[in-house]
């Protein structure tokens, strides 16, 4: 481990105990998603490539993450941003080279940064050579790598399709009359993990990058890699809370124990899968140390409390605080409000207005790095990015909102509603370009973006941020330090105070006789609390505002204490 993550204001024989104590990295890790097709563009075609990400290593090294997680970078058409891959063992052109890539790793490590992969292996692209010589022939030796219904049987029961334009995720295919399944889009057809020589091939495939160096692998949407291959018929209406039958179906547990038996166990990479099952038991089965599956848990339920209309204080203290108790014995757990998947998390849980987005945008990054877990941080949430503010259907580039948007116009749907709904939730607000600074295209392309630049970029972005000492960025990498150097902060026990408090957050952490108290206003009016302690006597170790009042907090306030 890098000795980095011991420099704490602790004497020295804490620390010598807290080292040979805890010997996992990834629970210590600080990640930093990247979402390269969005974050620097080095050629000038407008999509953001792996020769960008590295010209701005010593930018991601100032920032005090330890590891960065890459969405996929793959082989790929491209119909659902790289989710649909072609190729697990090359780099898509679009991104640049093996080459490029590995100079990126080199470049990671020798910063002391991690480097953690997208692995998309519930689906493959319609265009890998696997699926290619399935559809050929029933009797093709990649037939069983996908699902297929031979459509004599009759049309099999019906399965919804997240992304597909009639939500129909049964596909026929003229060439052998039969259908393909494919939860996500039809360019995506579902691999069959009965098939013990596709599990082969994705373990090579694990192995190959592995063997390259990389260090962990979060698995994408493989909570719906088990499946009932009887496909039997689900109750009308299933659609609505598709989780409970897609998710964890039995087998599941036995593919990640041999995934872990074949490649996991044998490599210094941690593992974590989207999504946590449907319950904490699922969750636990997944992270137990003693089942020798994943590391740590990815859970949705905080993440998706954010809703157009608002959301409650006491619903989402309720929820963080319920999954910290579930894994404060045994296990381990993600903390994070944003990702590629997501609107922005200052429009969606804070307050993007300028009144309010700088303070609010500060709060928030407080809470995701003094919790319990591992944080997760997405990339322009540390210069406090909003929502790309899109009014035309035209001004998207997501593939589930293009199809929404065709299929409600087939209907005579509402459109100006859909359209209000998706400024608000479209995961397309957060994909728009890296704000680097104020000249043309925020400083992420000299060409045409892929996507359109979000219209503030010339007040909001890393150069304005990087000269002034109390900016988001600046205010980020002190709320990085402080949990670097203070391991009640990753390892702490959790207890939260006032929670029916309406407007503030209030908890402590304690770990080996250091105790910390966090007080996070998440409203834009003035809160009071009593938290029992005395205020005017305690020194704060960060704050978000230039002076703090006690037991008064301002709007978006957040301040920690030494107890």
């Amino acid at each position: 481990m890098s000795t980095l993550l011991f420099s704490c204001e602790t004497n020295p024989s804490t620390i010598t105990e807290h080292k040979a104590e805890i010997k996992d990295w990834w629970k210590e890790a600080i990640i930093y998603q990247i979402y390269p097709r969005s974050f620097k563009d080095s050629d000038g075609d407008g999509i953001g490539d792996l020769k960008g990400i590295i010209s701005k290593l010593d930018y991601i090294k100032s920032l005090g993450v330890t590891a960065v997680w890459i969405n996929p970078i793959y082989t790929s058409p491209n119909d659902d941003n790289g989710y649909d891959i072609s190729d697990y063992r090359n780099i898509m052109k679009e991104f640049g080279s093996m080459e490029d890539f590995d100079t990126l790793l080199k470049g990671l490590h020798e910063r002391d940064i991690k480097l953690v992969m997208d692995l998309v292996v519930n689906h493959s692209s319609d265009e890998h050579e696997w699926f290619k010589q399935s559809k050929s022939s029933r009797t093709s030796k990649y037939r069983n790598y996908y699902h297929w219904w031979d459509a004599e049987r009759g049309k099999p029961n019906y399965r919804y399709s997240l992304f597909d334009i009639n939500h129909d995720a049964w596909m026929y295919d003229s060439t052998t009359n039969a259908y393909y399944l494919h939860y996500f889009s039809r360019k995506q057809p579902d691999l069959n993990w009965e098939n013990p020589a596709l599990r082969k091939e994705v373990y090579d495939i694990m192995k190959f990058w592995a063997n390259k160096g990389i260090d962990g692998f979060r698995l994408d949407a493989f909570g719906f890699a088990a499946k009932d291959t009887t496909f039997p018929a689900f109750p009308k209406g299933y659609e609505k809370n598709f989780m409970a039958y897609y998710s964890m179906v039995p087998g599941i547990h036995d593919y990640l124990q041999e995934m872990n038996r074949e490649v996991l166990s044998k490599y210094n990479v941690m593992s974590v899968a989207e999504g946590a099952g449907n319950s904490f038991e699922d969750a636990h089965n997944l992270v137990d140390a003693d089942r020798k599956e994943l590391n740590m848990a990815y859970a949705f339920e905080g993440v998706d409390i954010a809703k157009a209309e608002g959301y409650d204080l006491l619903h989402f203290k309720k929820t963080f605080s319920k999954w910290d108790s579930a894994f404060s014995k045994k296990g381990w757990i993600s903390i994070f409000l944003a990702n590629h998947d997501q609107a922005r998390m200052v429009s969606r849980f804070g307050n993007d207005s300028d009144s309010f987005r700088e303070a609010s945008a500060k709060m928030l990054n407080t809470f995701i790095l003094s919790m319990r877990g591992t944080p997760y941080l997405y990339n322009g949430d540390e210069l406090g990015m909003t929502n790309a503010g899109f009014t035309r259907i035209e001004e998207y580039r997501d593939m589930p909102t293009l199809n929404e948007y065709k299929s409600l116009v087939a209907k005579k749907g509402d459109i100006v509603s859909f359209l209000k709904r998706k400024q608000f939730e479209c995961r397309d607000n957060g994909r728009t370009p890296f704000q680097w600074d104020a000249s043309q295209n925020a400083g992420f392309t000299t060409g045409t973006p892929w996507i359109s630049i979000n219209k503030n970029y010339s007040k909001i972005n890393f150069a304005n941020q990087e000269k002034d000492e109390n900016s988001i960025l600046n205010y980020c990498k002190k709320m990085i330090a402080l949990r670097k150097n203070n391991p009640v902060l990753t390892y702490g026990k959790y207890t939260l105070l006032q929670g029916n408090h309406p407007q503030v957050y209030a908890y402590t952490r304690e770990w080996k006789g250091n105790k910390i108290l966090v007080l996070l206003n998440f409203s834009k009016e003035k809160a009071s609390i009593n938290t029992g302690y005395d205020l005017k006597n305690l020194k704060p170790l960060i704050q978000n505002y230039p002076t703090v009042s006690g037991n008064i907090l301002q709007p978006y306030e957040s301040v920690i204490y030494q107890l």
